[in-house]
C-alpha cells in the first residue's frame, strides 16, 4: 500500500457583510475567497484610509481656522465633516487591521460604524443653518478657504474612486462607505466653493450658505439610513 498524499486545506469562502441573505458574494460578482490578491487589496484600503486620514486632519483644521473667521456656517460644516470622514478612515483602519482583516463580523461593525459617522455630523449644521437663516447672519469672504475647497474638489474623487474599486474586490461595505463619504465631501467641496464665490461676488446671496448647510446636513442622514442597512454593496 502505498502512503496517503498529504491534503491541501482549500481556502475557505466567507461571505462578507454586504453579500445578501442566502446568496453568495460570486452573485454580486466580488470574490468570496480570500487570496494573495485579497489581502494586498485589504493592505492597499488600510493605507489609502491613512491617506485620507492625514489628508482631512489639514482639511478640518485649516477649513475650522478660516470658516469660524469668516462666519460661514458652509464651510464651517464642511470643516468638521473631515473629522467624520476621518473617523470612517479610522474605522477602516481599524477593520484591516490584525485578526480582524479576516474576520466578517469586523466588516459589519465597521460597516454600521461608518453609518453612525455620518449622523454624528447632522444635527450641528442644521442647527447652525436655521440659526443664520433666522438671524440673518452674513458670511465674510475667505480666499484661503476657497483654495482649500478647490483642491478637495480635485482629490476627494479620485480617493473615492480608488476606495470603491478596493470595495468591490474585498467585499466591503466599510471600505465603499468611507469611498463614498470621499464623494461626498467632494460635493460639498464644490457647494461651499460656489457659495464662497457667490457671497463674495454677491452679498445679497448670503442665504445661499445656510441653505447649503441645510443639504450638507439632510446628505449625511441619508447616507448614515444606507450604509447602516447595508444598502451600498460596493
Amino acid at each position: 500500500m502505498t502512503a496517503a498524499r498529504p491534503v491541501r486545506e482549500p481556502d475557505i469562502p466567507v461571505l462578507e457583510a454586504c453579500c445578501p441573505p442566502g446568496g453568495s458574494c460570486a452573485e454580486l460578482g466580488m470574490p468570496a475567497v480570500r487570496d494573495a490578491g485579497w489581502r494586498r487589496a485589504a493592505r492597499l484600503a488600510r493605507s489609502l484610509a491613512w491617506a485620507s486620514l492625514a489628508w482631512m486632519c489639514i482639511e478640518g483644521a485649516v477649513g475650522l481656522w478660516q470658516g469660524l473667521g469668516a462666519g460661514s456656517i458652509a464651510l464651517t460644516g464642511w470643516a468638521l465633516g473631515s473629522a467624520v470622514e476621518g473617523l470612517a478612515s479610522v474605522i477602516v483602519i481599524w477593520r484591516f487591521t490584525g485578526t480582524r482583516v479576516l474576520s466578517g463580523t469586523a466588516e459589519r461593525r465597521a460597516q454600521r460604524a461608518v453609518a453612525i459617522s455620518f449622523w454624528l455630523l447632522a444635527p450641528y449644521i442644521a442647527a447652525e443653518s436655521i440659526r443664520d437663516l433666522v438671524t440673518g447672519h452674513h458670511s465674510g469672504t475667505t480666499l484661503i478657504g476657497m483654495a482649500l475647497t478647490a483642491v478637495a474638489v480635485a482629490v476627494m474623487p479620485l480617493l473615492g474612486r480608488g476606495k470603491h474599486k478596493l470595495a468591490a474586490r474585498l467585499g466591503s461595505a466599510a471600505t465603499a462607505g468611507e469611498g463614498t463619504q470621499n464623494y461626498l465631501c467632494a460635493a460639498q467641496a464644490a457647494a461651499v466653493l460656489a457659495v464662497l464665490a457667490v457671497t463674495a461676488a454677491w452679498p445679497g446671496g448670503w442665504r445661499i450658505d445656510p441653505v447649503i448647510g441645510l443639504g450638507i446636513a439632510a446628505v449625511a442622514v441619508r447616507e448614515g439610513i444606507r450604509f447602516w442597512h447595508g444598502d451600498d454593496c460596493c
